[in-house]
């Protein structure tokens, strides 16, 4: 059976173009629109000692061989997270970056094993100015496309409507049929009490799984597809148990400063009002390995430089947005392999 035509076939670039040059557009209005806001650009090396410490994020490593022939390992970065944090510590306030990020065991109408992630970071401020930051993204990118309905399989979102804003707790008991919080106590999730009630609400439940397990579960199930439409949602005050690198809501240590933005049912942003105590970070990212090592056998080590730098990092908030998914629902494409230049190809197909 002949493999597919590729994305260099004359043909099929012809008609990807438009939204590749649509891309273009996109990223010069954003930019624009970041260094009016008083942003610097910054360039984040890819070749990193930690790749990031998440869970269920897998990394691309390679081996750094000096002129004595000496082999450190390093990996290309899932994400300019730590780089950006420790140019904060060294006195940037407002930094923003397109940075080609990298991730393993990733590939899907919505993942690619590298692409583009905007990541932005503002000093003084509450997190919730990120909200206001995410609106002004998708209005400059509807204006750019010259489309204001952006459709992903079936869901209509009216991107010049306000901003539906929805907690994470709330969510569960409108779609679920049950609150969330009050099974993390103290920022400490209750496995028991969790399984318990998504039971009740039809989630099949495995005795070997953790409460993030069952949330993950939960969320994918009943909460996510609901989310982005018919106006984009502000999806915030995450569970504390899945927000290793976000700040206590103050006086709610069973939430954390979390959110992530929905188009149509497609996460497109994640932010953070960012932690700033190493300690607790260290203790985080090391819950964080730990259960790498328990599902998939392997974990990739702390990064100490970032670690030693966070203390000096002034309070700030920070997101990260698929560029490449914005562009695809601009564009009204359904798959973010039309929106890349030169898409890795499967040669396995």
């Amino acid at each position: 059976m002949p493999l597919p035509s590729p994305w260099w076939d004359a043909d099929r670039h012809r008609d990807r173009r438009p939204g590749l040059l649509l891309r273009g557009r996109i990223k010069a209005a954003l930019r624009a629109w970041f260094t009016d806001q008083g942003f610097v650009e910054i360039e984040a090396g890819a070749l990193q000692v930690s790749p990031g410490n998440e869970t269920h994020l897998h990394a691309f490593g390679t081996d750094l061989v000096g002129t004595d022939l000496e082999r450190q390992r390093l990996y290309l970065h899932t994400s300019p997270e730590f780089a950006m944090k420790k140019l904060l510590a060294a006195g940037e306030d407002k930094i923003f970056t397109f940075a080609p990020v990298y991730r393993n065991r990733e590939r899907g109408a919505l993942h690619a094993p590298e692409f583009t992630m905007l990541e932005w970071y503002r000093t003084g401020v509450p997190y919730e100015t990120l909200w206001e930051d995410c609106a002004a993204i998708l209005a400059l990118a509807a204006r750019t496309a010259g489309r204001t309905t952006w459709t992903w399989r079936g869901r209509e979102t009216e991107i010049d409507s306000a901003f539906e804003r929805l907690s994470v707790d709330d969510a569960f008991a409108r779609f679920a049929g049950f609150r969330l919080l009050d099974t993390c106590p103290g920022g400490h999730g209750n496995r028991d009490a969790l399984a318990e009630r998504a039971a009740a609400a039809g989630i099949r439940i495995a005795d070997d799984d953790t409460w993030s397990d069952i949330f993950s579960r939960v969320l994918v199930e009943k909460i996510e597809p609901r989310l982005g439409f018919p106006r984009p949602t502000i999806f915030y005050d995450y569970p504390s148990p899945e927000a290793a690198l976000a700040r206590p809501v103050p006086g709610r240590p069973e939430a954390a400063e979390r959110f992530e933005l929905y188009i149509a049912g497609v996460e497109l942003a994640n932010g953070f009002g960012e932690l700033g105590d190493a300690g607790e970070q260290r203790r985080r990212l090391m819950h964080e390995m730990d259960e790498k090592a328990r599902l998939y056998g392997e974990r990739y080590p702390l990064d100490e430089d970032f670690l030693a730098a966070l203390p000096h990092m002034p309070a700030s908030a920070g997101a990260a947005l698929g560029f490449d998914r914005l562009v695809m629902l601009a564009a009204g494409a359904s798959n973010v392999d039309q929106v890349i230049w030169t898409p890795l190809t499967d040669e396995r197909k």
